[in-house]
């Protein structure tokens, strides 16, 4: 038997779907919000079913939009010739934000991970296959994570525009600015060291 009532059982097993959420975050969260702060939960509830209703997903690179025209997907971008290729919508943000690149983008949503259900469709690989034939794309610029699976993926990007004789090339991993190489674990140094160039 529920310790909760009804309603609030379902507000508490509704916050713990969110990422880094376990039930004593979920729990302190519902009852801040029910006690402390209606205000904050009402307005909360009206941008969700908003953000539901009005956001979608770019047709041409899976970002998230809400209009027609997405502003990643613009003719000006597509000017540099360059599709960088990242994991989730927080990739794409990190790189804009925080590099000068302004070319175009692909977002997977994922990484491919045959023992999880996702494949090539999953991701979206047959419609980046389509993009890639309308030959505007001269670079194709993985941004997956060195994960396993950010590494299958990786090859299997690189692998689809190897095919097309495009360009391909794979966002530097290793030693972070202000590290320390005493500090860094040894695949990293390893990747940094086998990765390393001319001066």
């Amino acid at each position: 038997m529920s310790l909760y009532s009804p309603r609030l059982n379902r507000l508490i097993e509704a916050l713990r779907r969110l990422p880094g959420v376990g039930p004593k975050s979920a729990q302190r969260m519902a009852f801040h919000l029910l006690d402390r702060d209606r205000e904050a939960a009402a307005q909360l509830a009206a941008s969700l079913g908003d953000a539901l209703t009005g956001i979608g997903r770019c047709p041409k690179c899976r970002m998230f939009c809400e209009d027609e025209a997405c502003r990643y997907c613009s003719d000006a971008r597509a000017g540099h010739g360059q599709l960088c290729i990242v994991e989730g919508p927080a990739d794409l943000m990190a790189i804009e934000q925080g590099t000068p690149y302004r070319g175009r983008y692909f977002v997977l949503m994922g990484r491919l991970s045959p023992l999880d259900g996702i494949g090539p469709d999953e991701l979206g690989l047959p419609q980046l296959g389509a993009l890639l034939d309308e030959g505007w794309v001269q670079e194709l610029i993985i941004a997956t994570n060195p994960t396993v699976e950010g590494e299958a993926t990786a090859y299997y990007l690189a692998e689809m525009a190897k095919t097309r004789s495009l360009r391909v090339t794979r966002i530097a991993h290793g030693v972070p600015m202000g590290g320390e190489l005493e500090y860094i674990d040894g695949g990293t140094l390893a990747h940094a060291l086998s990765d390393r160039r001319a001066v």
